[in-house]
């Protein structure tokens, strides 16, 4: 999640900052025959983009779970440059526990 809690939930442990990073290759090869072709239209570019998104948010969970969290909050993205070739994009944010905290008329009725 990007915000800082979970509405329901309370954090019982924080585990620390976790990441998930796609690198991709600029190819010129591709791009110039795209290029020559008219480009990839602005719809072919959003879905590259949000599937790699996907693949970091994917990398962060798996990082987040194999330290023992069972949520992510603060997750936010960052994208750079590598080198001429090299591009990455990268799902952060900070793993913790969390639970549910207790609904009181429920816990109250049960009683």
């Amino acid at each position: 999640m990007t915000t800082e809690s979970v509405p329901g939930y309370r954090v019982v442990a924080v585990v620390g900052q976790v990441f998930g990073v796609t690198a991709r290759t600029h190819n010129p090869y591709n791009e110039g025959v795209s290029a020559l072709r008219g480009g990839l239209a602005p719809k072919q570019i959003s879905r590259h983009l949000a599937h790699w998104r996907d693949e970091a948010i994917a990398e962060m969970i798996a990082a987040a779970r194999a330290q023992g969290a069972n949520a992510v909050v603060g997750m936010r993205f960052d994208n750079r440059e590598v080198s001429s070739s090299w591009a990455e994009i990268c799902a952060y944010g900070t793993a913790v526990r969390i639970e549910a905290i207790a609904d009181r008329g429920r816990t109250a009725q049960a009683a």
